[in-house]
């Protein structure tokens, strides 16, 4: 009788993986922004990013969570448009470059979402 348990309580373990989710969404959609901006102007630069990118975006698919892997396929494409876009056929640069950012607003409003379902789960909890 004295259960204080309350309907809609979110663990603690959800809302951590919901947190870092949201966080990791959120700076890899910038970083991605930042990758196309940087990586139009300095060709060395965006090699090296798009290797970067595509690296954490396999890490992410070879990950147990399955919560990581949506992330992981869109970094890793991200990478290998970042590659397109440096070493690219002229027709396939424009196309590369706007995927791109496609893909970096994409990665945002997942953040957002996953952050918003993480604030949510902290008011339930108070």
């Amino acid at each position: 009788m004295n259960d204080v348990e309350k309907q809609g309580y979110t663990s603690t373990s959800v809302l951590a993986k919901q947190g870092v989710s949201a966080i990791g969404n959120l700076v890899g959609g910038a970083l991605l922004l930042v990758m196309q901006i940087l990586g139009g102007r300095f060709r060395l630069l965006g090699i090296v990013m798009g290797l970067a990118i595509g690296g954490f975006g396999v890490s992410g698919l070879l990950s147990k969570d399955p919560e990581d892997k949506k992330p992981g396929m869109i970094l890793t494409a991200a990478g290998i448009l970042e590659l397109v876009f440096q070493f690219g056929i002229p027709i396939l640069k424009p196309i590369a470059g706007t995927l791109l950012g496609i893909t970096a607003l994409g990665l945002l409003a997942m953040g957002i979402i996953k952050g918003v379902k993480f604030l949510k789960g902290l008011k339930s909890r108070g």
